[in-house]
């Protein structure tokens, strides 16, 4: 064990309690955006048994039926037989939505120009372990999740529910290379069938489907539905709430997180866009080559429009001094409040598709922030450090 590192990750499905409250609390959002980019919301979605209960504060020259929007997300999800404890058409729907606070309001929009919806700490992170510039532990422990609810929905595991998560553990070496998985867990919610069965079609078109051999090895522990039955499950089995799988919406724990939550709040809560902005700049560094990893942090004050700390750290990794970087960070990235929502089109409704399996590495969903857009005015500038550095010396040797 001496010298070497574990790490660890996991991921649900779109149908895992708290799944579903951050996709209908962004699906809301997403309906109000549609009428009305202006839009201001902090939606919380609470489901438990049959019943779905939605609260928080919108306003919004714009009218949504938000009981018709949640029942439509629950049947895309698929909870849609009765008889298994929950399903979009027979539970029961309440709601209590109020205005912003205007104290809130007037700090956020005084001046002409947006401030900051709230105090906070948030941070960006990239790599280059994995697609997207994600850590390998994360990465994987999505392509598992999203492999299971594959099975479900083209039928080619007919016998799967909605609910079901993953968590991987991957070993790495005293430099941190990845080695090899020690584990792999994966639990599904399924009709009631026989052990066995169901765990060989687990490891056959779900792990085999999502993981490369390369990671696994013969002591690698796979553990299928580790405690047998998982009949009863999504919000019949355990109570959902928005906001409470964080880890799993970000970077597995491969990266720091400030604590707020993304899902149903508006561009104007730095908890989200901020989040989102240092992601963009980070990947973006990474991948310019300035270093192999990259974390972006940000700090606002309420109703303020510009940061209170902007810092980099690149965990030694970098290939250029990290004052160079932290000067061409700011050089290229504005994390005004306005310029950021501008920047990433954050008005734009779009946030259904970040609430389940992730808001980072998703490069096909047509995210702003997953974009590679500065890399080439990066390396100019950081070609102009080295280039400046470099007449320095030229001289002082003269």
């Amino acid at each position: 064990m001496s010298g070497y590192v574990y790490s660890t990750s996991e991921s649900v499905t779109e149908g895992h309690p708290d799944k579903i409250c951050d996709q209908i609390s962004d699906a809301v959002l997403d309906a109000f955006l549609v009428r009305d980019k202006d839009a201001r919301a902090a939606v919380e979605t609470m489901v438990s048994k049959n019943t779905v209960v939605i609260a928080g504060e919108i306003t919004s020259t714009a009218e949504v039926d938000i009981a018709a929007t949640a029942r439509s997300v629950i049947r895309q999800i698929g909870y849609t037989q009765s008889g298994q404890g929950f399903d979009a058409r027979s539970c029961l729907l309440l709601t209590n939505i109020n205005r912003q606070s205007p104290d809130i309001a007037f700090g956020v929009g005084r001046g002409g120009e947006l401030g900051g919806g709230d105090q906070g700490i948030m941070y960006g992170y990239a790599c280059r372990e994995a697609p997207g510039y994600m850590p390998l532990t994360c990465y994987l422990s999505h392509q598992l999740v999203i492999s299971l609810s594959k099975a479900r929905k083209e039928k080619v595991i007919p016998w799967l529910y909605p609910d079901g998560k993953a968590q991987v553990t991957m070993k790495y070496d005293r430099d941190g290379k990845p080695q090899y998985l020690s584990s792999i867990v994966v639990s599904a919610q399924h009709e009631d069938i026989d052990m066995g069965y169901l765990r060989d079609e687990i490891m056959t078109h779900v792990i085999e489907e999502a993981i490369d051999r390369k990671w696994i090895r013969p002591h690698t522990t796979i553990r299928i539905n580790p405690t047998g039955r998982f009949v009863i499950g999504g919000p019949a089995g355990d109570t959902g709430l928005t906001g409470r799988k964080i880890m799993v919406d970000t970077y597995g724990g491969a990266g720091r997180h400030g604590g707020g939550a993304f899902s149903g709040k508006d561009a104007t809560k730095v908890d989200r866009t901020a989040a989102y902005m240092t992601r963009y700049a980070a990947k973006n560094i990474v991948a310019a080559g300035l270093a192999d990893r990259c974390e972006v942090a940000v700090a606002y004050a309420i109703g303020q429009k510009e940061p209170e700390m902007l810092t980099v750290d690149t965990f030694g990794t970098e290939r250029l001094p990290v004052p160079a970087i932290n000067h061409i960070l700011n050089e290229v990235f504005s994390f005004r409040i306005s310029d950021m929502i501008e920047t990433l089109e954050l008005q734009r409704p779009q946030f259904f598709g970040t609430a389940a399996y992730g808001h980072f590495g998703r490069e096909n969903m047509g995210f702003r922030w997953e974009c590679l857009d500065k890399v080439e005015l990066i390396r100019e500038l950081s070609a102009d450090y080295m280039n400046n550095l470099l007449s320095t010396e030229d001289i002082g040797r003269s």
